[in-house]
């Protein structure tokens, strides 16, 4: 068994696709529309984030108990690119141990976010 992808429902699908492209540094796979609604884009390489957008989704709720976990050469580099961009820290740094820290922000639809730098 392995792991295909992560699927996330967005509110602004060009928002999110900036966000996961600039900021985290995932390509786009694959695009496509599967009627005339709705869109879909897979990101990434091995474990893929898959972005639904469709208008007519009124209320999209995400848990506030999972995060999508990154690893990044340096918190500093990352928190950088964040102020450039407005992001702002939800939470963190945390370093739970000697050899890790890591920070959370959110995703344009409220998703965590972690970016761990291994030390």
């Amino acid at each position: 068994m392995r792991f295909c992808w992560v699927t996330i429902n967005v509110k602004d699908l060009e928002e999110s696709l900036h966000f996961y492209q600039e900021i985290i540094g995932l390509g786009i796979n694959r695009r496509f529309k599967p009627d005339n609604d709705r869109e879909i884009v897979f990101l990434g390489g091995g474990a893929q984030i898959e972005l639904i957008y469709d208008p007519k989704a009124e209320n999209i709720v995400v848990g506030k108990d999972i995060s999508l976990g990154f690893e990044v050469e340096s918190l500093d580099k990352i928190n950088e690119v964040l102020k450039n961009n407005n992001i702002a820290i939800h939470s963190g740094p945390f370093q739970p141990n000697p050899s890790i820290q890591f920070i959370y922000v959110l995703d344009p639809n409220g998703v965590k976010i972690q970016f761990v730098e291994n030390l």
